[in-house]
Parts: structure tokens; C-alpha cells; sequence
């Protein structure tokens, strides 16, 4: 008999506790869109107790999605499970909506942190399930810390929650500590020592911090695990979580091994998820990744060349198609049309409406000008920094750099913010010790001016790597600034480096503008 292993993403929650990984509820919600497509079970949309906007972002995602379930994460408190049931109020179907609530369960966690008996954690979790089961009966309950947790005792709590209504039962590797054998052991002893076990789905959440994430999440799935906790690109606190793209891969590939266990994810969506993630959260996937990463399907060697050539299995145990890794079987340039273009945007997986695809369009040929082919990484570029765009205030509008051997670098900047129905030009100029400097100063004058404020977020990453081939590939700059012990992320792409880092350094800032909460009873000076 075949059984279904539920993909729970938490890209949005456990993935966006990854540093400098701050997203706007926008931005949540169009990769909600994209996990969505990709055809996970559940979407951890945010912990609603934790920010005002990761109660809006549950909230806005919980009123669109309706294709799969979507949870909020709560401590097993009161106040945590009322924001949960406020923020998951507009699904339309309640069973679609889950509360995830958890305590720790390790001694180290109870003593140092909780400090609480054995006996009140047990009692804590019950109050909490039962509390939660008022709003609706899907209920997961959590053992934090469970992989250095004594089986007497999460045996014990895990029957309990379970009798309280939870229905499914989460098992996590906090800290990334435990070895795949002992892991799945712990899964085993759970599946034969706790009565009550076949009331509930066992599910798994690993941490990445000895690499062991996905070799966990395979293990507890070979012993009792129906539910894999995941982030897509493995993103997350510390070292990461289990990547989903590996894990369903894993799964997928090796039919062999794993003949009773399959995921509803449809596969050619994993790569474009893969992309619309590293761009919203500007956390770059490393060449060598596994499936997602840019050299996961690329062969130097020549006799791996050879063997492809020959018969593709002899190198490659998938298909970059599988995955949804675009193949630039259509080559794009100044001589291609429309219809060439949506065609391979339709390919990619995008569907735009009227008014965003006129301006790729245009921008398009403007690229073709620039360079001789267009490749699907270019495209990907225009596709997000267009849609992107819609979200922002603030525009270039103009751009002038002097810079060269013995003269300062002087830049001049005007940028246009739309403010409801109004629009206005800024322009400003400044030096510094390089063009870019000297751009981003200009740009901070215009911040001050029109917030009317003294201190503008301050620039803690910068990060630029051409996205194509060639001497006249395109450059992205990814820029992350922090203002209030928040960050935002902005991201620009052009073939000139100069107004690629002006454009990231922008988009950062419309994120910046659009957190209102930064900057409270501050008024855009039109």
C-alpha cells in the first residue's frame, strides 16, 4: 500500500529566521502563490505573536490560499494561540486551518529555560491543545528539542497531547545534533511505545548544523514519519532546515528504495520556486547545490561530457526538466517578437497580466540592444525586478556618475515616489569614495528630505555576481540594509554594475517605505 508523505513547507516561518531573510507581506504572499503551485500540503505562513507583520502576513495568506492548509506557529500560551486564531480567520474552510503549538521537552530546555517541573510541561501542552482544539481540530503539537529529549518522558507528553486532540505530532532536531540512526530510532520507539500513536501523524523537522538534515528526515521517514518539516533551498535558522527540493527528490528518484512512498509536489515548479525564493529574501543558492544550484546539471569534465552526450543516465541520475531547470532550447534576441517571448515565459512557468508584460517586453528589446542573446536568467531578472517594482514607491528616474583616476567621485541622483495619487521628483547630489558611494549618499539625502528624518537605514551587505554568460552578461547586485535591528533586502539587475547597485539599493529602500511600522507618524513630504 503507497503512502503519502505530506510536504510542510516552513520556508516562511523557520526560512525567514535566516539572517537578513526579512520579508514584506507582499513578498510572503507571492511565494505562498508559488508553494502553492508546487503543490505542498501545508504553508507555515508565520508566527503570529511575534510581529504585527507576521500576523498580517498569516492573515493575508490564510484569506487567499485555498488550495492547501495553512498554519501559524504558537508557544503553548494563550496569548500565542489568539493570534493564531485571529490571523486564520479567513480561511474558508476551518480544517484547512492549523495551529502549531509547541514546548520544549529536553532537560537542558527545561531546566535553563523553562524552568518548569516535568509535570507542568506535560500540563502545559495538554492546556495549550485543548485550548486550540476550540478554534479547530487540526492540531500539531511539537516537542522542541526532542532529539535530546529522554524517550520515558516525550513518550509520555506525545500520548498526552495526542489523547488532548493533537493530530499531528512533530518531532524536531532542534539543534541538528543527532545522527540519522538515532534519529530514526527515536521515530521507532514512539511508534511501538506510545499507545495511542495511530490517532496522529508523526512528523519530522531537521536542522541543518552537522549537515545531517535531510539524512535525519529520510530516516524518520523509513521508520514511522508521514510529515517532512522543510524550507525550499534549505534556508532557515543557523545552518538551515531540510531542503524540500532534496528531500522530494530523494524520494522521487530513488523509486527503487522507497516503492510505497510518494508527495503530491509537482517537480517542475521546484527550480522556479528555487529562484523566486534566493530573489525575495536575496539569500544567494551556492553553485554546488543539489538540485537547485547552478552547477547541478552542468558537466565539465570531458568524459562526463561524453557519457551525457551519449546516454544522459550515465552522469545524470534526473532530468534538469524533472526539477524545472529551464533549457534555452529558444534562443532570444533583438530579432525575436512577442510571441517568442511569452512563449518562453509561459515555459518558465510565469503568467502575467496585460500591463506587466508590455513593460518586460519593452525592457526586453532594451536588453537585446545591450547584449546579443538573452538567456533564461535574464529573463528571470526582468520578470522579478518588473513585479517587484509594482510594490514600490520610489523610481529612478535619472542617474550621472563622474568618477575616474584623480577625480572625485561625484554622482547625481533623481528618483520619483508615488504617493497615492500624487508624484514628485527628488534630486540630489553627493561624493564619496567610489561611484557607488557617492550614489548611495545622493540617495540618502533624498530619504532624509522625504521622510524628514536624520538617519537613514544603514548598508550591511552588498553583494554582486553576473546572472549570464558573456562579456555582456548582466550584473545583480543584492543589497541589504538594516534600520532598527530590522533588514531589508533590495535587488537590481543592468548591465552596468553602477545602476544595478543604484536600482538594489532602491528596491531596499521601498521596502524600508513600505514598513510603515519603521518610521511611525513620519509623513512623505509631497
Amino acid at each position: 500500500m503507497n503512502k503519502k508523505i505530506f510536504i510542510f513547507d516552513t520556508t516562511l516561518r523557520d526560512g525567514e529566521q535566516s539572517p537578513g531573510a526579512s520579508l514584506t507581506s507582499k513578498q510572503k504572499l507571492d511565494i505562498a502563490f508559488q508553494l502553492e503551485r508546487l503543490g505542498v500540503d501545508i504553508i507555515e505562513a508565520g508566527f503570529p505573536i511575534a510581529s504585527p507583520g507576521d500576523k498580517e502576513a498569516v492573515f493575508m495568506i490564510a484569506k487567499n490560499i485555498t488550495n492547501c492548509q495553512v498554519a501559524g506557529l504558537a508557544r503553548a500560551r494563550r496569548e500565542d494561540i489568539d493570534a493564531c486564531i485571529e490571523s486564520l480567520k479567513p480561511l474558508k474552510k476551518r480544517d484547512l486551518a492549523r495551529i502549531h503549538t509547541f514546548i520544549a521537552t529536553s532537560n537542558i530546555h527545561i531546566k535553563y529555560k523553562l524552568k518548569m517541573s516535568k509535570e507542568d510541561v506535560i500540563a502545559t501542552a495538554v492546556n495549550a491543545v485543548k485550548y486550540a482544539k476550540r478554534f479547530t481540530s487540526n492540531i500539531e503539537f511539537s516537542c522542541e528539542d526532542a532529539g535530546r529529549s529522554e524517550i520515558d518522558f516525550l513518550c509520555k507528553i506525545v500520548e498526552e497531547a495526542i489523547k488532548a486532540g493533537a493530530t499531528t505530532i512533530n518531532i524536531p532536531e532542534t539543534v541538528g545534533y543527532t545522527l540519522p540512526q538515532e534519529y530514526g530510532s527515536l521515530f521507532k520507539e514512539l511508534v511501538n511505545r506510545v499507545p495511542n500513536i495511530d490517532k496522529c501523524i508523526l512528523s519530522t523537522h531537521c536542522h541543518n548544523d552537522l549537515g545531517l538534515a535531510v539524512a535525519n528526515s529520510i530516516s524518520a521517514i523509513l521508520n514511522g514519519a508521514r510529515q517532512v518539516e522543510c524550507t525550499i533551498n534549505g534556508i532557515g535558522e543557523r545552518a538551515g532546515n531540510a531542503s524540500l527540493e532534496e528531500v522530494v527528490m530523494i524520494l522521487k528518484t530513488r523509486k527503487d528504495y522507497f516503492d510505497k512512498f510518494y508527495t503530491d509536489i509537482n517537480t517542475k515548479e521546484i527550480y522556479p520556486t528555487s529562484k523566486l525564493v534566493s530573489n525575495l529574501t536575496g539569500i544567494v543558492v551556492q553553485p554546488n547545490k543539489a538540485i537547485v544550484g547552478a552547477n547541478a546539471f552542468k558537466h565539465e569534465s570531458g568524459i562526463h561530457q561524453d557519457g551525457v552526450l551519449k546516454k544522459r543516465q550515465t552522469y545524470e541520475i534526473m532530468s534538469a526538466k524533472d526539477v524545472g531547470v529551464p533549457s534555452n532550447e529558444l534562443v532570444l534576441g533583438k530579432h525575436s517578437g512577442r510571441h517568442a517571448l511569452d512563449k518562453r515565459l509561459k515555459q518558465l512557468g510565469y503568467s502575467l497580466d496585460k500591463k506587466i508584460s508590455n513593460k518586460i517586453f519593452y525592457k526586453f528589446k532594451q536588453l537585446c540592444d545591450k547584449k546579443k542573446y538573452v538567456f533564461d536568467e535574464d529573463i528571470f531578472a526582468l520578470v522579478n525586478e518588473e513585479v517587484g517594482k509594482s510594490e514600490g514607491k520610489l523610481e529612478l528616474k535619472y542617474f550621472h556618475i563622474s568618477s575616474g583616476s584623480g577625480i572625485l567621485p561625484t554622482a547625481t541622483i533623481e528618483l520619483e515616489i508615488k504617493h497615492g495619487q500624487k508624484t514628485k521628483c527628488f534630486r540630489q547630489a553627493d561624493f564619496g569614495d567610489g561611484p557607488i558611494d557617492a550614489a548611495y549618499k545622493a540617495i540618502d539625502k533624498i530619504i532624509c528630505e522625504m521622510l524628514n528624518i536624520c538617519v537613514t537605514p544603514k548598508l550591511v551587505d552588498y553583494s554582486l555576481k553576473a546572472i549570464s554568460s558573456g562579456k555582456d552578461a548582466q550584473g545583480e547586485v543584492v543589497v541589504k540594509l538594516e534600520y532598527n535591528k530590522t533588514t531589508f533586502t533590495g535587488r537590481g539587475i543592468s548591465t552596468d554594475v553602477v545602476e544595478a547597485s543604484i536600482k538594489a539599493y532602491v528596491c531596499a529602500l521601498n521596502n524600508f517605505i513600505l514598513n510603515k511600522k519603521m518610521y511611525k507618524g513620519v509623513k512623505i513630504h509631497l
